[in-house]
């Protein structure tokens, strides 16, 4: 079964008098449970396509399905200039309830823990597959991805007193708190040293294997790309088939 699925998507950026096509009718499926990435060149339009699967930037035209969900079904693309208010409580529950985020530069929070950082996209609002958890059971999943992270002693500490690989491994742990079905990855071991990214990459396809979580990242390494079941080319905004 498909959990994401594009079709024709195209994405239009307006440069002063010049319109620049980054993503050119992109169609693909991506199957739930898969470790898939979007592989192209710098500036071939991976990280675009990355973040419209994400809900992040707005197709110019096209379809996005997430989990059979038509997300862009009810406006027309080409006409909006905006995101209508009803649209945008829409994206940002399908966010919360379909999607985790990690990004090359970690984007954790300085002045919270290791625990609190992970702790934190349960406090912001409602997931799904976590509501009904009560505290005790919160407390035990984080315990849970903290030990399968290798971070149990590191908890209290800042992130300012982890190394890269360490502020990565939270980062993994805080897309998959909140239970979300799809996590995104984009150039998730790029700042990292090659050791670092390789024990990061083993640990992503160790926690897709056992948790079935479909991973989708947006990347030009070809350590990602030989261990990915599913790859997708781009080149200059065009998917090869």
């Amino acid at each position: 079964m498909a959990i994401i699925e594009l079709k024709n998507v195209d994405k239009i950026y307006q440069m002063e008098k010049v319109k620049v096509k980054a993503v050119d009718s992109a169609s693909f499926k991506i199957e739930k449970g898969e470790f898939a990435a979007i592989s192209g060149p710098s500036g071939s339009g991976k990280s675009t396509l990355l973040n419209m699967i994400g809900l992040i930037d707005l197709p110019s035209s096209g379809s996005i399905i997430l989990e059979g969900v038509d997300v862009y079904k009810d406006i027309n693309l080409e006409k909006s200039s905006k995101v209508p208010l009803k649209l945008d409580s829409k994206l940002t529950e399908l966010r919360r309830s379909h999607l985790g985020f990690i990004f090359q530069t970690f984007n954790l929070i300085p002045v919270l823990n290791v625990w609190e950082n992970i702790e934190l996209p349960l406090t912001l609002g409602k997931s799904p597959a976590t509501e009904t958890m009560n505290a005790a059971e919160k407390k035990e999943w984080i315990e849970f991805l903290l030990e399968t992270v290798g971070l149990t002693s590191w908890k209290k500490h800042k992130p300012s007193e982890l190394s890269g690989g360490q502020r990565q491994r939270v980062a993994v742990a805080r897309a998959l708190v909140t239970k979300a079905p799809i996590i995104l990855a984009d150039e998730p071991t790029a700042n990292l040293d090659s050791k670092n990214g390789d024990q990061i990459l083993e640990l992503m396809k160790k926690l897709n294997e056992e948790l079935k979580t479909t991973f989708v990242f947006s990347t030009h390494d070809a350590k990602i790309v030989a261990l990915s079941d599913h790859v997708i080319k781009i080149r200059d905004g065009v998917v090869q088939n």
